[in-house]
This record gives C-alpha cells, structure tokens and sequence, in this order.
C-alpha cells in the first residue's frame, strides 16, 4: 500500500474541482461528490476500495436512475472518489447523503459532499443532520480534530476497525444466505434421479419441496451462527471451531425437525454446510475474498481428527457408522475429513466447465449431480438399494456422462423414473451439488 504525499492530495483536490466546475457549467444541476475520509498517509487499499463500493452502492439504491445524468468513479493512490450529476432538489440530495452517512457505522467514513447548480457547498445542518462524531472517541464535533486530540495511528486504527468490523457482520450473513441459497438452488434443479425436485417426490413418500423450503428457511440462522464461529475462533486450533458447530448442529437438527414436523431432509447439508460456513468465516479477511484450495484445507483441518475417531468407533446407530464398520465406506465423514475432494475435484471443474459452455444453472447443476453419483459412494443408495442397488444406479449415471456426453432433458427423466422404480436416493450427492453452488459463488465461480 502507497503512502502519499501533500502535493499529491492538493493535486487531486484541484483535479475534483475543476471536474466540479465543468460539470455545473455543462449541467447546471446539484452534484454529489463521495470520498472516503482514511486518516494516515496510506488512501487506497483493498479494503478501503471495498467500503467505498459499498457507499457508492448504498447512492445508487436510493438515487432514482432516471434522475442521474451522470456517474463517474475512479480509485487511485489519493483515494476514491465517485461523482453524481442528479436530476434533483439539492436539500433531497443532502438529506438522501445525509442518511448513507448515518445509516450504519462505517457511513462515518464517508463524505458525500452536494453542491447546489450554483455550487454552493450544503451542510448537513440544513437537513437536520447534525455534526459527526469522533471515530477515536465518540465525542461530537471537530473539537477532537482540531485540538489534535489523537494519533494519526489511532485514528488509522478506528477506521480499519470501523470498516472491518462492518464487513464481518455482513459477510457472517452474507455466508449464511449464501447456504440458505445452495439448498433451495439443490432442490429446485430438476430433473434429479430419485430426489425431489420441481418434477416429483422421487423415491420420497414423506416429503416435497415444501418440506425442503421449510426445512432450508428454519436452517437460515444456523448457517449464520456457523460463519461467525468460525470468525470468533480463527485464534484457535480447528479442531476447536468443529467442536462448536458439532454443538450447534445438535440445535440446527432440532430446528429442522421441528419445521418439517419430524421428516430428515437436510441432516447431512446441517453438517456439510455448517462446516463450509464454519470454513468461511474462519478463513475471513475484510477484504472479502476466499481461495477455494484453502477452504478445503481448512475443512479437513477443522474435522479429520474427530471424524477418524468417529470411524473407528464402528457400529453406532448411525448409517454412516454402520457402513463403515460393515463395507469400509467412510461417506461424508471421510469426505470432510480429506478436504471434500468429490466437491473440489468432480463437482465444481463439470459444474463450472458446464457453465462456461453456456449452460443455465439448473441443466448445469442436474449433469453435475450425475457426476457426483458416479463418483461417490453415497450411503444413502447404499442404504435403499444395498452395495449392488448403488453400484448399479452409479452405473446409470456414469453412462449418461461417458466420454463427455450431455444427456438430453429426456434421459434424465427416464434416469430419474428409474431411480425411483428401485427406491434409489442419491441425498449424500444432493448435498455435494449444494455444496458445490455454495463454494462456487463463495469463491467467485458462476452466480
């Protein structure tokens, strides 16, 4: 990050009026002018850029679009800077500004200057704004400003908190949406072999797409609360994180149950995803950005040791336990503990090569499921249809995709009528396809 200097600022500052100047001259309408106020030498940085988008945002979900004549943004070395020509009285600009600034904690970085079509500079004052608080301290005014009252590195310091703490709150959210989304995505792509989708029920009796919307909505604050764990334990070891969201996952289960009135339809998404999201926020930075290897890194981090252990108890009353001390089939337990590598190394290069080609998300996510049921040995087939049950129904979906084909809609549904004549469910793999939408869209994949 580069420091500036004085001449730089007072250069920038007489490159914005003269911009200012023309504008009116060509115009003759109010501006806004939106820069960030970053104390200290250093005006520009990932996150720095990431606030001001998000003010720049805020502007133009309240600013009527028929009313700007203009828009320009640009971010340098000085700082970033966006400027608005609107169609508008300038005391409902000042006031519309006014409200960005003090709609949430991190608008105290901003100032969103409106000039009036004579250029005349409005204080907030005159929409009953009032004077800006201190960001050390609290205390009203300038007084602190003008009396030097702290260092440059305090100040420096409360406005990376102010920012940091702003994105963390709405990213340990954003996360949490983020599942809620993949889940319902999951059991809107249709058609899907024996699962329940916008076509039928599948191989399903007790439940239907209303259960599933239940079921995801009643989750949403789980997911939530497994995103900011794993933010508030990044300090600790990752067998830590898991231990909490092993915790509330006990919670989550009965939240789901309670929704769909006893049905199981996401106990498996309530432990892949929670432990994505716990992944997530673990892996948080307020600048945003997740690499996909090292979310799976943390993933098998956070669980290989508790789910060897899980394994090697065998027996259990679980089905997955079972599996394994019976066949060896380690299921979503080995998957979590190696990194998800049917997520990483099947599911998201079809889904995502998919996607390239052209294909819209639903046809994408359906031919990437067959992927996934090729690949995995998921015990919930096992379980339906016995070894020879899943193996066959792998086989199926592995001749349909065999040297790059794409199946036709009509062969899915003929796969999906199968499925369901042999009472097959591949549900471990409906939760792998969520999983794949979740880390796609998390690590700047397709949307």
């Amino acid at each position: 990050m580069q420091e500036v200097t004085l001449m730089q600022m007072l250069e920038a500052r007489e490159a914005r009026a003269m911009e200012q100047r023309r504008l009116l001259a060509e115009y003759r309408r109010p501006i806004i002018c939106f820069t960030m106020n970053i104390p200290g030498p250093v005006k520009d940085s990932p996150l720095i850029r990431r606030a001001f988008d998000w003010g720049c945002g805020a502007l133009d979900c309240r600013l009527p679009k028929s009313r700007v004549l203009y828009a320009a943004a640009r971010r340098a070395v000085t700082g970033c800077e966006a400027v608005y020509v609107v169609d508008l009285d300038p005391l409902a600009l000042k006031k519309l500004c006014a409200g960005v600034e003090d709609e949430t904690e991190l608008g105290r970085l901003f100032d969103m200057d409106v000039l009036d079509a004579e250029g005349r500079k409005l204080d907030r004052e005159l929409v009953g704004g009032g004077s800006r608080n201190c960001i050390v301290c609290g205390a009203p005014g300038r007084g602190c400003a003008s009396r030097r009252t702290h260092s440059v590195e305090e100040l420096q310091r409360a406005a990376s908190g102010i920012m940091a703490g702003h994105f963390a709150r709405r990213d340990a959210k954003e996360i949490g949406s983020l599942a809620v989304r993949s889940l319902l995505d999951e059991v809107c792509t249709t058609p899907k072999p024996g699962l329940v989708d916008r076509r039928n029920n599948g191989s399903h009796r007790d439940m239907d797409m209303f259960t599933f919307m239940a079921s995801a909505s009643a989750l949403a604050p789980y997911f939530q609360v497994c995103a900011q764990t794993g933010m508030d334990t990044a300090g600790e070891r990752p067998e830590e994180t898991f231990r909490q969201l092993r915790v509330q996952g006990l919670q989550a289960e009965r939240d789901m149950f309670a929704a769909t009135g006893g049905v199981n339809t996401h106990k498996g998404a309530i432990f892949t995803m929670g432990i994505l999201c716990g992944a997530a926020g673990r892996l948080w930075r307020p600048e945003g950005r997740w690499e996909r290897e090292a979310l799976f890194r943390e993933v098998s981090a956070m669980t290989g040791q508790a789910m060897a252990e899980d394994l090697s108890r065998g027996g259990g009353d679980t089905v997955g336990r079972r599996l394994y001390a019976q066949r060896g089939i380690s299921g979503i337990r080995g998957e979590a503990a190696r990194g998800l590598p049917s997520v990483a190394e099947v599911g998201l290069p079809a889904y995502e090569a998919y996607r390239a080609r052209g294909m819209d998300q639903n046809r994408a996510g359906a031919v990437t499921l067959l992927h996934l049921i090729a690949h995995v040995e998921d015990t919930n087939m096992v379980a339906r249809g016995g070894p020879e049950g899943a193996a066959r129904g792998a086989g199926w979906a592995a001749e349909l995709i065999r040297d790059g084909r794409e199946p036709t809609g009509e062969e899915l549904e003929e796969l999906d009528d199968r499925f369901i004549r042999d009472n097959l469910s591949p549900g471990g793999c409906a939760d792998l396809l969520a999983a794949v939408y979740f880390v796609s869209r998390l690590t700047g994949g397709q949307r």
